[in-house]
């Protein structure tokens, strides 16, 4: 049994570390945390997920990214991690699918992210809706993936994926 919860400023130590178990070393390379550095995620959206025993299971954030020169407004899905333990028991799904779900009715209309699109398929994910999308190297221009929350939300969304900015 699992319960979901907003991420908290006190939780932020146990979901790092619980990333940092799912992750190799040196994941603050991957051109993704450029997009992350000095932007707070959106808060309303980090979610985590308690076990029976009040540890951090599962854990998912999402940032603001604005996207070509005209700045459409985007999120950055991830990272999303579940405890090796426990993967495969369909946490990470429900987190994502909570989220998403979250992100369009608090008016999100996009998300972007860079993974496994065989996995992210099921969540409405498609590498098509991001082929006009540029992205910080180094990327796997494969791995680029969108989802329109909102129908249509993708249509004239090209150009470069960047830090949001006020």
């Amino acid at each position: 049994m699992f319960r979901l919860l907003r991420e908290r400023e006190s939780d932020a130590w146990e979901v790092e570390a619980l990333y940092d178990l799912c992750f190799a070393p040196g994941r603050g390379a991957l051109s993704s945390y450029q997009l992350r550095e000095g932007v707070a995620p959106v808060a309303d959206l980090c979610t985590i997920a308690r076990d029976e025993y009040d540890a951090v299971v599962g854990a998912i954030r999402y940032w603001p990214v604005r996207v070509g020169e005209r700045h459409f407004p985007a999120l950055l899905l991830g990272p999303v991690a579940v405890h090796p333990t426990l993967q495969g028991e369909g946490l990470g799904a429900l987190l994502i699918s909570e989220t998403l779900d979250l992100a369009r009715k608090s008016g999100w209309t996009r998300v972007i992210l860079v993974g496994d699109e065989p996995y992210y398929r099921r969540f409405g994910f498609r590498r098509d809706l991001a082929l006009r999308l540029d992205y910080p190297k180094p990327v796997n221009f494969n791995r680029l993936l969108a989802r329109e929350l909102v129908p249509g939300s993708m249509q004239d969304v090209e150009g470069m994926v960047h830090r949001w900015i006020d």
